[in-house]
Parts: C-alpha cells; structure tokens; sequence
C-alpha cells in the first residue's frame, strides 16, 4: 500500500513540506509506504482543453504530470500539500491538478484523498476547498482530522511551534491509514462498488 504527497511549494523545505513529512512519517509507521513529490518548483503551463487526453489518456505535454499519473495508477491514497498565495491555493499546483485530473484515465474510485494547507496566517480554509474540490469529482473519500487540515507559520520553524497544526497532520494520517486497509479488505471480498455511468447531462429542456 502506497500514497503519494505533493508539495505545491516552490519551498522544498517550508512549512508545507513539514506537514507533509509529518503525515509521510506517521503513515510509514502504520505500514503504508509514501512518496514526496516536489511540484511548486517547477514550471507547469495549464490546462489547454485540446483533447489529445481523450484517446491516449494522458496529456499532451510530456511533463511530471504524466509521471504522476503512471504512479497514481498503484497508489492507494494521494495527499495534496499547497502554501496560500492570495488566498488561494499555489497556481502552479492547480495547473498542475487541472491537467493530472482531465487528462488521467487512472481509475481513482476508492483511492483515498487528502489536502493539507499552510498559511501564515488566513486563507487557509478557501485554498482547502478548492483542493477537496478534486477528490470529489472523482470517486476518491477524503479523509478528515480532528480539526481543518492545516499548519501555520512563516517558516518551518514557526509550523514546528504550532502543535496542534501537527498533531493535526498525524491524525490525519492515522485515519488515512485505517481507511486504506479497510477498503482494500473490502476490495479483496466483494470488489469495487459498479457504479452508473450511463448519464452525461449538460442541459435540461
């Protein structure tokens, strides 16, 4: 069992990456493995809608989204780390999400999902909205803590002070844990649930 995190940090070693390490840490203990991503950092153009995904199942631009995508394909879980940048998310990332999430023809039912925020101080609750946004659309649970997953601080060492931002993170990862066996247990007796796809409506009359 496998979930991979992607920093949408420009900063490999910020405060979103803290919490990231701090769920990565917390999921190897309970036997599931991890990989860190580095997003932020890169240069990742957006979504284009020109179709060629359609008939291969990936995008057109050869980039790391088509790496993620082959490794999504064996991942149980996926955890979604982005700075607050204006109140919104990092746009890197989301160019980033707009491209895995059309392009990919990866079947996501049942993996699970997570997003994880950092701020200095708001806009933290508005950029985890718009992350969730993407598990939703595609069959994946998101996976809740005991309280909004986000850490604050200005640095790294300023998220190492916000204990409960940590805490936060472990818990998380705890519940991530416990749904990905759980579903795979069911997996292995009954199979992923058959759901309807017969209906495409994009108007009414």
């Amino acid at each position: 069992m496998k979930v991979i995190l992607l920093n949408g940090s420009p900063n490999k070693d910020g405060c979103t990456k803290r919490a990231l390490i701090e769920i990565s840490n917390t999921l190897n203990k309970n036997g599931i493995d991890t990989e860190i991503i580095e997003i932020g950092s890169l240069s990742i153009s957006g979504c284009l809608d020109c179709g060629a995904c359609r008939s291969t199942g990936e995008c057109v631009f050869n980039d790391i989204v088509n790496e993620v995508n082959k490794k999504l394909e064996n991942a149980n879980g996926l955890v979604i780390g982005s700075p607050v940048y204006y109140a919104s998310a990092n746009g890197t990332l989301i160019s980033f999400l707009d491209r895995l999430f059309h392009s990919s023809k990866v079947n996501k039912q049942l993996k699970v999902g997570a997003s994880v925020v950092s701020a200095r101080r708001s806009g933290t609750t508005a950029s985890f909205d718009i992350l969730n946004k993407y598990f939703t659309i595609a069959n994946m649970p998101v996976v809740s803590s005991t309280y909004w997953n986000n850490v604050h601080g200005f640095t790294k060492e300023d998220t190492e002070k916000d204990k409960e931002g940590l805490q936060t993170m472990r818990n998380l990862a705890l519940n991530m844990a416990f749904l990905i066996k759980a579903i795979e247990h069911e997996k292995e007796k009954t199979g992923l649930p058959k759901l309807e796809r017969e209906y495409f409506t994009s108007f009414f009359d």
